[in-house]
């Protein structure tokens, strides 16, 4: 009977931590959808600025690799987002859960089960 209670009670815990997982996974896509937000919202900021910048100074773009200077903006923005967002990615797949097998725990106990 002790076996029974012993497996019923890895059954149990091993629900307990899928749905813990399950929380932690989604706290972490949640974070990832914010910090993309946050990065949409700083990239745009920031292009606005170089863009009255290059306006106010006069400057057509002849000569001027606009696209490579905003591309580059864009870039150096978004970098600490990127990084992050891999250590999240990598958090997610770190967090695992293992699900109890009865059937492994009944047969290397079948001596004391049937004993």
């Amino acid at each position: 009977m002790g076996q029974l209670v012993s497996d019923v009670t890895k059954v149990l815990d091993y629900q307990e931590s899928k749905k813990e997982a399950e929380n932690q996974r989604q706290k972490i896509l949640a974070q990832m959808a914010e910090d993309e937000a946050t990065k949409t919202n700083l990239i745009k900021k920031a292009l606005a600025t170089q863009r009255a910048k290059y306006g106010a100074s006069g400057n057509s773009g002849k000569g001027m690799s606009e696209s490579a200077v905003l591309k580059r903006l864009r870039d150096e923005t978004a970098q600490p987002y990127e990084t992050k967002r891999k250590e999240n990615i990598e958090k997610i797949n770190k967090i695992k859960t293992t699900k109890p097998n009865i059937i492994k725990t009944w047969l290397s106990n079948i001596d004391k089960i049937a004993g």
